[in-house]
């Protein structure tokens, strides 16, 4: 159970070493969960990051003015406002999706067939396990 932590911790540091995306690791965290949820609140952003809201609306702020998110009125809460990925936020994640799983595709490329296929059927027996809790 000590791999995904580290698989996890991988990734993160690679994307810190990386300066091609231009995205901090909490950054990435915003746009990939805004992707998943459009119209999120800031209060719901906050908890996925683990974060206060004051924290939350500043990393959100540096996305605005760099036009990956946008933010608006809630249309029926006055005091809440709602997220959502720009065109530009959606193609500067998709990017860095990308540069991440061509960069995992090289660290397996040593893996035989067989070794990938062991991991791809965990992976996905994971997956199934891990979904069947997430659903009410």
């Amino acid at each position: 159970m000590e791999t995904i932590p580290l698989v996890m911790r991988f990734i993160r540091a690679d994307m810190r070493d990386r300066k091609a995306t231009e995205l901090s690791v909490p950054q990435f965290r915003t746009l990939a969960f805004l992707d998943r949820n459009p119209g999120a609140s800031l209060v719901e952003l906050s908890e996925h990051l683990g974060v206060t809201c004051a924290t939350a609306s500043a990393n959100t702020e540096r996305l605005v003015q760099r036009n990956f998110v946008h933010r608006c009125d809630h249309p029926s809460e006055r005091r809440r406002v709602s997220l959502k990925l720009t065109p530009d936020g959606k193609a500067h994640l998709d990017a860095a999706r990308d540069l991440t799983r061509a960069y995992i595709a090289d660290l397996l490329d040593s893996l035989s067939e067989e070794q990938i296929a062991k991991i791809d059927d965990s992976l996905a027996l994971l997956y199934q396990v891990f979904e069947s809790k997430s659903t009410p």
